[in-house]
């Protein structure tokens, strides 16, 4: 394996200094980034590196296999449901799912300090 083909679902408070992260690192390809507000930093910086954005994480979900690892921090728990829902209903037993959790474990890591989540509980339609 070259790279890390990565999705990432949530652009807000805690997906942006994620993506900050993923965007300079050679080894992360960023595959797409969704949020349901394409108004937030993080969609902007995406943009700015020419990575795909969209308001429905389903599209960059259903690329399947070519996808190592999706990254959740919207902190949704219909998010979660549905991306474990497809990957049953779709057999990909290559790509995984990545929880909010860990990606604030990780990032607390890199910064030496403990990172929490900022934002609420956001209701995806």
């Amino acid at each position: 394996m070259n790279e890390f083909r990565i999705v990432v679902i949530g652009a807000g408070e805690t997906g942006t200094p994620l993506l900050k992260q993923l965007l300079t690192s050679p080894f992360v390809n960023v595959l797409g980034v969704a949020d349901l507000n394409l108004e937030l930093p993080g969609i902007a910086l995406a943009l700015e590196h020419e990575v795909p954005v969209t308001d429905n994480f389903m599209d960059l979900v259903r690329q399947g296999a070519e996808v190592d690892i999706i990254i959740d921090v919207t902190g949704a728990p219909k998010v979660r449901e549905q991306l474990r829902q497809h990957m049953v209903d779709s057999h990909n037993t290559h790509t995984i799912i990545m929880h909010e959790h860990i990606a604030l474990l990780m990032m607390s890591l890199s910064a030496g300090k403990m990172i929490d989540s900022k934002h609420g509980h956001q209701q995806y339609a």
